[in-house]
């Protein structure tokens, strides 16, 4: 029988809780989502400020994470209708310049968060 070692963070959360927990704190722009920016495609821009606004607003509220669009319990993509339109967000993970990936996802020093709102056809 293997030994299962089950991994956690400095507050004892296993890192797919730690992520979801910093993801929230980031679509809700509090400092505990760590540092990064938010985009919206080009086709979503087009929509104009309005769209764009409710957009923002939409991903803030949002809380319906399901096996389909988070398998992994990170709360990193989602899916809704704004205006009756599908749009989606999609959080992604790099390094400090933007050139990479996080080499330590769950630390907040060496992790800049990109949150990008698009529509199904952007993808």
């Amino acid at each position: 029988m293997a030994n299962s070692i089950e991994m956690t963070d400095e507050a004892g959360l296993p890192p797919c809780e730690t992520l979801a927990l910093q993801n929230d704190a980031f679509r809700n722009r509090q400092p505990a989502g760590g540092q990064g920016q938010w985009v919206c495609t080009t086709a979503v821009d087009n929509e104009g400020p309005a769209f764009v606004a409710a957009c923002i607003a939409a991903v803030q509220t949002y809380d319906d994470f399901k096996e389909e669009n988070d398998p992994h319990g990170t709360r990193d993509m989602g899916f809704m209708t704004v205006m009756g339109r599908e749009v989606w967000f999609k959080i992604d993970l790099y390094n400090p310049s933007y050139d990479a990936g996080s080499s330590e996802p769950e630390n907040l020093d060496v992790t800049r968060r990109v949150l990008t709102v698009l529509f199904p056809s952007d993808y």
